[in-house]
C-alpha cells in the first residue's frame, strides 16, 4: 500500500518538482514506517507517479524562483490556483510535470536536492556488497556489527531548506510541520540498509557490538553550503585540535537552531539546487573495541622492570614484564597496539613472589577476539614457557567495567613484603624482638628522592599493619611486613635522609639499609582464580 495520502499530495507535487527524491519526499511527509523507503528507487518513483495522477490534469505547485522558461499547467481539482512550474535538474535537465506524468525521462536519473544522492545509489543492493566485500577482506573475526555512517555537515542545511520550504507550503494549508514530524536521514538509512548488510554478511545489526564498519561520506561540489552560517553564527564554528574543518555536523547543527528562518532564506534557495554529482564515499573503515585479558604474573628477575626502562631515550634493559606478557597477546589476538595496568608495581630489583601482582591489558583493534578456555590456558602456558623471569597465571577475558576491581580501593589494600636488611652495629636476637610487636604503625612519607622526578611532592601518611622479624646473623635480619598498598618500604627501611618518620634507623637507633625486597602477596582478590 502506498504511504502517501491526498494530504500529502501537494507537499509530495511540490518536492518533486524541485529534484528531490520519493525515499526524501516520504521523510518530508512524516512516513514513520520502514516498508515504503525498501521498495527499489524506479519503483519508488513510478509509484509516486501514479499517485500523483488524477483522472483530470494537475498544476504542480509554485516553484520560489522560478526560472524564465514558463509552461501553464491546469488548475488542481482541489481548487489550487494553477501556477508556473519548472525544475532544472543537473546539467541542464529539465523536469515538469504536465498532464499528470513526468515530461522528462531523464528524471529517476537525477541526484536529489536533499540527500545528495544516499538514499539513491547508497541503498542499493550493489553499493551494499562493496561494503560487504571490504569487511570480510579486513580479517576481522565478528558475530555482529554496528553500521556507523558519516554523511557531509551540508546535508543538513539542505535539509533545512527543504524543510522550511514544506513549512511555508503547508501554513498556506493552515497546517504546521516541526522539524521532529519529518524522518531523519540517518534513520531513513538504517531502515533500507540494515537488512541488506544483515542478509549480505549473515550477522546482526546490533548497537551493543564492538566491531563497527564506519563508512564517510563526502560531496566536494556541495562543500560550501555551510560556509554562509559561520559569517552569521561565528560562535558555533570554533577550530578543535582534532577536526580538519570548524564546519562539523554538530557545529552546523548548532547554527541551524540559531538562525532565523528569514536570516536563513536570504543566504540559502529554499528548495535547494540541484547537484550534478552524487556523494562519493571516501572511506570504509573496520574496527574492533578493545579486548581486556587479565590474570596475575609472578617476576623471578631482579634484573628486569615492569615496564620499559627508557631514560632519555635510552633503553637501559632489553626487557620488561609487560613485554614478556603483551608481546604473545599481541601476536595471538592480531591487536594493533596494548595499554598495560596491574595493582602497584615493583622496582626493578625487586622479586614478586607468592600468588603474583593482578594485572590487565587492554588489546587495540583486536582482528581475533573469540577463544575458547583451552585456547587461553595453551596461550598462558606459552607465555610462561617462552622465560624464565616470569609466570603467569588465571590468564582470563575480562570486560572493560571489570577492570574497575582492580583498582578499587587500591589504597585501602594491603601487601605483604619480605625485606632483607643489614645495619651497621652489630645486633642480637633481642635487638629486633620489639618490631614484632608493633601493630597499625602511622608513618609519614615524602615523596621519595629517588621518584620525584615523576611524582608530584606530598606527604602520605601509610600504615605497617605488622611486622615479624628472622635473625641471620650480627649485621643482617629478614623482616616480613605487611603494610597499607602504596607504601615505600625502602624508604620505611633506611628513612630516605629523614623523609619517612619513623623509619627502622629511627626504631633501632641504627643505620639500615635494604638488600634484597620481594613481594610476597598483594592481597587484591581479582581476577577470580582459576582452575588449572
Amino acid at each position: 500500500m502506498f504511504p502517501l495520502t491526498v494530504e500529502n499530495k501537494h507537499v509530495a507535487q511540490l518536492l518533486l518538482s524541485t529534484g528531490t527524491c520519493p525515499r526524501c519526499i516520504f521523510r518530508f511527509c512524516g512516513v514513520d514506517f520502514h516498508a515504503p523507503y525498501k521498495l527499489p528507487c524506479k519503483e519508488l518513483l513510478n509509484e509516486l507517479q501514479k499517485f500523483l495522477e488524477t483522472e483530470k490534469d494537475e498544476l504542480v505547485s509554485e516553484v520560489p524562483n522560478p526560472p524564465p522558461k514558463k509552461i501553464r499547467l491546469q488548475e488542481l481539482e482541489d481548487g489550487i490556483d494553477g501556477m508556473d512550474n519548472l525544475s532544472q535538474n543537473g546539467e541542464g535537465k529539465i523536469s515538469i510535470i504536465e498532464d499528470g506524468n513526468i515530461a522528462s525521462k531523464n528524471l529517476n536519473l537525477n541526484v536529489c536536492n536533499v540527500c545528495l544522492g544516499i538514499l539513491q545509489d547508497f541503498c542499493e543492493k550493489e553499493f551494499i556488497k562493496k561494503v560487504c566485500q571490504k569487511v570480510e577482506a579486513s580479517g576481522f573475526e565478528f558475530t555482529n556489527l554496528v553500521l556507523s555512517v558519516s554523511f557531509p555537515p551540508q546535508l543538513s542545511v539542505r535539509e533545512h531548506a527543504a524543510w522550511l520550504l514544506v513549512k511555508q507550503e503547508m501554513g498556506k494549508q493552515s497546517l504546521s510541520l516541526e522539524r521532529n514530524d519529518t524522518v531523519q536521514l540517518k534513520e531513513a538509512y538504517k531502515w533500507i540498509t540494515h537488512p541488506l548488510f544483515s542478509e549480505e554478511l549473515g550477522v546482526p545489526i546490533d548497537g551493543k557490538s564492538l566491531f563497527e564498519v564506519s563508512v564517510v561520506f563526502a560531496h566536494p561540489e556541495t562543500v560550501e553550503d555551510c560556509h554562509f552560517l559561520r559569517a552569521i553564527c561565528p560562535d558555533c564554528f570554533k577550530p578543535a585540535k582534532n577536526k580538519q574543518s570548524v564546519f562539523t555536523r554538530m557545529a552546523v547543527m548548532k547554527a541551524l537552531n540559531k538562525i532565523k528562518e528569514e536570516d536563513f532564506r536570504k543566504q540559502f534557495p529554499c528548495p535547494p539546487n540541484s547537484p550534478k554529482a552524487v556523494c562519493s564515499v571516501v572511506e570504509i573503515e573496520c574496527a574492533h573495541g578493545a579486548v581486556f585479558v587479565a590474570g596475575r604474573y609472578n617476576k623471578y628477575s631482579r634484573n628486569l622492570p615492569q615496564t620499559p626502562w627508557i631514560i632519555d631515550g635510552e633503553r637501559k634493559l632489553d626487557s620488561s614484564v609487560e613485554e614478556l606478557i603483551s608481546d604473545h597477546l599481541l601476536t595471538v589476538f592480531k591487536a594493533e597496539s596494548f595499554n598495560f595496568s596491574s595493582s602497584g608495581r615493583e622496582d626493578v630489583d625487586v622479586r614478586t613472589l607468592g600468588n603474583g601482582r593482578p594485572f590487565a591489558i587492554e588489546l587495540v583493534n583486536p582482528h581475533r577476539v573469540h577463544f575458547t578456555s583451552q585456547e587461553i590456558k595453551e596461550l598462558q602456558q606459552k607465555i610462561n614457557n617462552s622465560s624464565n623471569k616470569i609466570q603467569v597465571r588465571d590468564l582470563q577475558l575480562v570486560t572493560r567495567e571489570a577492570i574497575g576491581h582492580m583498582k578499587e580501593g587500591e589504597e585501602e589494600k594491603t601487601k605483604t613484603y619480605s625485606a632483607l636488611i643489614w645495619t651497621n652495629k652489630a645486633i642480637q636476637r633481642k635487638d629486633i624482638e620489639f618490631l614484632d610487636d608493633i601493630k597499625d604503625l602511622k608513618i609519614d612519607q615524602k615523596t621519595p628522592l629517588r621518584v620525584l622526578h615523576r611524582r608530584p611532592l606530598a606527604v602520605r601518611t601509610r600504615i605497617i599493619h605488622s611486622m615479624e622479624t628472622h635473625y641471620v646473623d650480627e649485621h643482617h635480619f629478614r623482616l616480613y611486613l605487611k603494610t597499607q598498598a602504596g607504601t615505600y618500604i625502602k624508604e620505611f627501611v633506611h628513612g630516605d635522609f629523614g623523609r619517612t618518620k619513623p623509619n627502622i634507623c629511627s626504631l633501632m637507633d641504627v643505620t639500615a639499609d635494604i638488600l634484597e625486597l620481594d613481594v610476597e602477596s598483594v592481597d587484591v582478590d581479582w581476577p577470580p582464580a582459576l582452575d588449572d
